[in-house]
């Protein structure tokens, strides 16, 4: 019986859940993922260290001075991952707009495609992947890398292009700075004569409440005519 239940272990778990190499990609995997739960309200930081790992990649390739097939693949998959990003979630041609664009609409905030922290977490691994390739020489494949170059720029303006008339033709912006207002011309225009009402008002209680001064020579003029006070 015990060796039944044992082969119905081993059976469900592949290998074995005692396999050590199972165990140690799991624990891997799991402080991997604490890892990154840790660092995902601090973006700031995360960036810096996809920065300093872009740029030692960029370094390598520079002093080797090779892996152009490499760096231009690198090239072509984070251009995807920028589309992904600037792209709204919900696709405006299709499903109509998701942001407001009139007084009465709801505030709706832009939501990606791609989120931040996948986008970041897709081009750090990219470029630690890359970087890993420059160790195999079966990567380094010759080629006349200025065509490549002038092919990737070309590539990026016309795909910027066709984003950045997307955005204006649906009218949304990938970035949201906290929660907009949207208010009418009308709205604005009352609170304008209200605001200049409470200011004449104010004035005139001011100079109400300020007192008149009593002396000998005090005058009050009426009909714009000086009357003097006589003493009693």
């Amino acid at each position: 019986m015990d060796g039944l239940y044992g082969e119905d272990a081993t059976s469900k778990g592949g290998e074995g859940v005692t396999n050590p190499l199972v165990v140690w990609r799991n624990n891997l995997g799991r402080k991997l993922q604490h890892f990154l739960d840790k660092s995902t309200p601090h973006p700031v930081a995360r960036w810096i260290a996809s920065f300093v790992v872009a740029s030692i990649y960029c370094l390598r390739a520079y002093y080797i001075e090779g892996f152009y097939i490499v760096t231009y693949g690198l090239g072509i998959y984070l251009l995807n991952l920028l589309i992904g990003f600037l792209s709204p979630q919900v696709d405006p041609e299709s499903e109509g707009p998701g942001l407001p664009s009139k007084g009465t609409d709801e505030f709706k905030p832009f939501i990606r495609r791609l989120p931040e922290f996948k986008f970041w977490y897709a081009v750090t691994k990219a470029f630690l992947v890359a970087f890993s390739l420059t160790f195999f020489g079966i990567f380094d494949v010759p080629v006349f890398w200025p065509i490549l170059l002038l092919y990737w720029l070309v590539l990026f303006v016309l795909t910027m292009k066709r984003q950045i008339r997307h955005m204006i033709k649906y009218r949304y912006v990938p970035f949201t700075v906290g929660k907009q207002r949207y208010t009418g011309k009308r709205q604005a225009s009352s609170d304008k004569v209200m605001h200049n009402l409470s200011g004449e008002l104010m004035d005139a209680a001011v100079s109400l409440l300020q007192p008149v001064s009593s002396s000998e020579d005090t005058e009050i003029t009426v009909d714009s005519q000086p009357v003097p006070l006589t003493q009693v």
